[in-house]
């Protein structure tokens, strides 16, 4: 019998993974899993439990916000015996699910994670962390982990816009020297991101639609300061057009991205606060992490039967 173990956020999103355990546990038993399951109890929880387990698992799967994920990928990547990684969203935005196309629905994300395929994806490494999809600095990336939980489950993603809608008037800006390839960037930034997702806070195509999981490559964003409000005002329409405007943002690809800065910024890292540098190298650690994803060949295969099945009952 194959071993799982499940870890889950019970807070993450509104709770409902609560009244959805039941079934997608009994789901996991009737594919043939001999289930282990652990409900998080503190921060990094997560990270320590998949770090630290010492049974043979052939398959660990987590439930909750992305903040969960990035905990139980940085406890895989840290293990000798890695193991391919399920992902059930139960958070409030669930970029990266999004992107890699897990659905909201719980138990269709559990049917992936039975009868998908696990995908060999890219992985950030941020100095000595790690990140799965997102490491950003400056306006509003301290907003997801300063929203209260008990604020998203109630109010969900507009828990976030009301936390935001605080800053808007108290833009930090920092200059900073960016350098990646043979190319050097010094400029005023209010806002920066490295990603390798096609959704960020919730909101899809502002990177652009050629985002390629496995390539070991990420998608840098870079936002210059507005000097007056003409280029705030072009700048937000950029952003609400999800456009890239050259003449207020840098975007560009690459695999590996220095950041300095004469002070110590605040990063975050999918979600969470990953701590104030000054120094910050992100490196992209292509195909590191195996996650489950949707069999397109099986489902195409699966609607051509059908299809051949429908046609032969009309013939008859």
């Amino acid at each position: 019998m194959r071993k799982m173990l499940f870890i889950y956020n019970p807070n993450a999103g509104t709770g409902l993974i609560k009244s959805k355990l039941s079934d997608i546990v009994d789901a996991f038993a009737k594919s043939g899993y001999e289930i282990t399951i652990y409900p998080t109890q503190k921060y990094q929880d997560a990270m320590e439990k998949t770090r630290g387990y010492q049974e043979k698992y052939d398959l660990v799967v987590c439930s909750g916000g992305d903040g969960t994920l990035d905990e139980v990928v940085t406890g895989m990547l840290s293990r000798e015996d890695q193991v391919p990684v399920g992902y059930i969203p139960a958070g409030t935005t669930n970029d990266f699910a999004n992107s890699l196309q897990i659905p909201k629905d719980m138990l269709e994300a559990a049917d992936i994670i039975i009868n998908g395929k696990a995908f060999a994806c890219d992985v950030g490494r941020f100095n000595d962390d790690h990140f799965v999809y997102i490491a950003a600095f400056g306006i509003f990336t301290d907003v997801s982990y300063e929203t209260k939980q008990s604020m998203k489950n109630i109010l969900g993603y507009l828990a976030y816009v009301l936390e935001g809608a605080k800053r808007i008037f108290n833009i930090p800006s920092y200059r900073i020297r960016v350098t990646y390839d043979d190319q050097v960037i010094e400029d005023e930034f209010i806002y920066g991101m490295v990603t390798n997702s096609r959704s960020v806070g919730g909101f899809s195509g502002i990177i652009g639609p050629d985002v390629v999981f496995d390539d070991g490559e990420f998608e840098v964003t870079l936002i210059r300061t507005p000097k007056n409000a003409i280029e705030l005002n072009e700048l937000l329409g950029a952003i609400v057009m999800r456009q890239i405007n050259p003449d207020r943002m840098y975007s560009f690809k690459s695999g590996n991205v220095r950041f300095e800065s004469e002070v110590e910024i605040p990063w975050t890292l999918d979600g969470e606060f990953g701590g104030e540098h000054n120094d910050v190298l992100i490196r992209d650690q292509k195909q590191a992490l195996r996650i489950m994803v949707k069999d397109e060949k099986e489902e195409k295969q699966t609607e051509a039967e059908g299809k051949d099945g429908d046609d032969n009952g009309a013939q008859s």
